[in-house]
C-alpha cells in the first residue's frame, strides 16, 4: 500500500487524507504542532521542518511527499527531494514563497500583472508610492496569507504608518509594494497537471473576501467563454514553465475587461473546496492522482456550486437541514474556534443558477448570514 507524506497538517491535509482513502492510500502527516487537525485522520509526526532527523524519519516512512501549505522551507523540500519524490517540485514552492519572484515570473511569461516594486527602505517606499500613484498595498515578500503581512496605503500620507507596521521584517522576509487595483471581480483558476504533463482545469471560480479571508466561492463564474479561456491559458503557461505536478490555484483580478494575476498557491486551494461535491473529481483526489502518476479525473462541474467558508466558529447545521437546502456534508476541520480562523465550510449545489440562488437565500436566512450569501445571490440573479 502506497504511503503519501504531507508536510503541513492543516485542513487541506485532512481533506486530502479523506479523499485518498477510497484510492487505498495511507498517509503520514508532518507538522510542528501536536494538535494539527489532520492528525485526527492520519498518523502525525511532530517536528520542525528544518530538523534533518525529523525529515529523515518522515522520508523513511513515505513513498512520495507533497504539501498542504507553501511556507515549508524550500531548502527542506530540496533536502527531502533527494530522498523521495516530492511534488510539486521545490522550485515551484520556492517561487510561490516570494511575492517579488512570483510577480516577476508572471511578467516574464506575459501574464498581465499590476505594477509592483521591491522596497528595502522608507525612502524607497516613498519614491515607489509616488510612482505608483499613491494608492498601494505594502506586503511582506514572504510568509503572508489570508490578508496577513499587508498594509493598505490609501495615499502618500500613509507611508510612515505602513513602514511602522511592516518595516521591521524588510531585512529578513523583504517587502514588495503593489499598485492598488480597483478590481471588479476576484477570480481563480484551480488547475492540475500530472507527471506526464496532462493538464486540466476546473471551471473558473469567482470569489468574495471579507477582511482578506475568503468568504464564498461560486462555480462556474458568470463570465464569457473568452475570458475563462484566457485564464486557463495563463494557468497552463505557468504550470508548464515550472514543470509543475499537482493542483494549484492562480488568483486573478478582473478589471475593465482584463485579467491581472495576483498570486499563485502551489497546493490545493480554499476556492476549490466546492469541487468535493460540485465536480466530477475533487481537487484533493486529482492532486493525489497527479503526484502518484495516475491518470487525472474529469473536472467538469455538476451544475452550479457555491462554497461558504465558516470563519471563527462553526454555525449550527440544524437550521440548514430543516430548510431542506441542497447542501452537501458539513465539514468541520476539528479546530478550536478563534476569531479569523477557518474552521469549516459547506457547499451548496443545484442544477441551475436560479435554484442555487434560491437555496443560498434560504440558508442565509436560516443561519443569519444574509450578508455572506448576498453577493453570490446577486451574481446568480443578475
Amino acid at each position: 500500500m502506497t504511503t503519501v507524506g504531507i508536510l503541513g497538517g492543516g485542513q487541506l491535509a485532512r481533506m486530502m487524507a479523506l479523499a485518498g482513502a477510497p484510492l487505498g492510500l495511507r498517509f503520514l502527516v508532518m507538522d510542528t504542532a501536536a494538535d494539527a487537525c489532520a492528525g485526527q485522520f492520519a498518523p502525525l509526526l511532530v517536528g520542525d521542518y528544518r530538523d534533518e532527523a525529523a525529515l529523515a524519519e518522515f522520508a523513511s516512512k513515505v513513498d512520495v511527499a507533497t504539501f498542504d501549505f507553501e511556507n515549508v522551507p524550500a531548502e527542506s523540500a530540496e533536502w527531502l527531494a533527494s530522498r523521495v519524490p516530492v511534488f510539486p517540485n521545490p522550485r515551484a514552492l520556492a517561487m510561490a514563497q516570494d511575492r517579488l519572484v512570483e510577480k516577476s515570473l508572471f511578467r516574464d511569461l506575459g501574464i498581465p500583472v499590476g505594477a509592483f516594486a521591491d522596497v528595502g527602505s522608507l525612502d524607497a517606499l516613498r519614491i515607489e508610492v509616488d510612482r505608483l500613484g499613491g494608492a498601494c498595498i505594502l506586503k511582506t515578500r514572504r510568509l503572508g496569507y489570508d490578508g496577513k503581512g499587508q498594509f493598505r496605503i490609501k495615499s502618500p500620507a500613509d507611508v510612515e504608518a505602513a513602514w511602522q507596521a511592516l518595516g521591521a521584517p524588510a531585512g529578513t522576509v523583504g517587502l514588495i509594494v503593489e499598485a492598488f487595483i480597483p478590481f471588479e471581480r476576484e477570480l481563480s483558476v484551480v488547475a492540475v497537471r500530472g507527471r506526464d504533463g496532462e493538464f486540466r482545469t476546473w471551471p473558473l471560480t469567482e470569489n468574495w473576501h471579507v477582511d482578506g479571508v475568503l468568504s464564498a466561492s461560486l462555480a462556474p463564474a458568470q463570465v464569457d467563454a473568452a475570458l475563462a479561456h484566457a485564464a486557463y491559458a495563463h494557468a497552463r503557461r505557468l504550470a508548464e514553465s515550472l514543470d509543475y505536478v499537482g493542483v494549484f490555484a492562480l488568483e486573478l483580478f478582473y478589471r475593465d475587461g482584463e485579467l491581472l494575476a495576483n498570486e499563485m498557491a502551489p497546493r490545493v486551494h480554499n476556492s476549490g473546496h466546492w469541487t468535493i461535491e460540485g465536480a466530477e473529481t475533487s481537487q484533493f483526489q486529482n492532486h493525489l492522482r497527479a503526484v502518484l502518476g495516475l491518470p487525472l479525473g474529469e473536472t467538469r462541474v455538476l451544475g452550479h456550486a457555491c462554497m461558504l467558508n465558516w470563519i471563527g466558529e462553526m454555525p449550527d447545521a440544524a437550521p440548514v437541514l430543516h430548510a431542506e437546502a441542497p447542501v452537501g456534508p458539513w465539514p468541520n476541520y476539528g479546530k478550536e474556534p478563534r476569531a479569523g480562523r477557518k474552521v469549516g465550510h459547506a457547499t451548496l449545489r443545484a442544477d441551475d443558477a436560479a435554484a442555487l440562488a434560491h437555496a443560498l437565500a434560504r440558508v442565509g436566512v436560516a443561519l443569519g448570514r444574509q450578508a455572506q450569501v448576498a453577493p453570490v445571490v446577486a451574481r446568480l440573479t443578475a
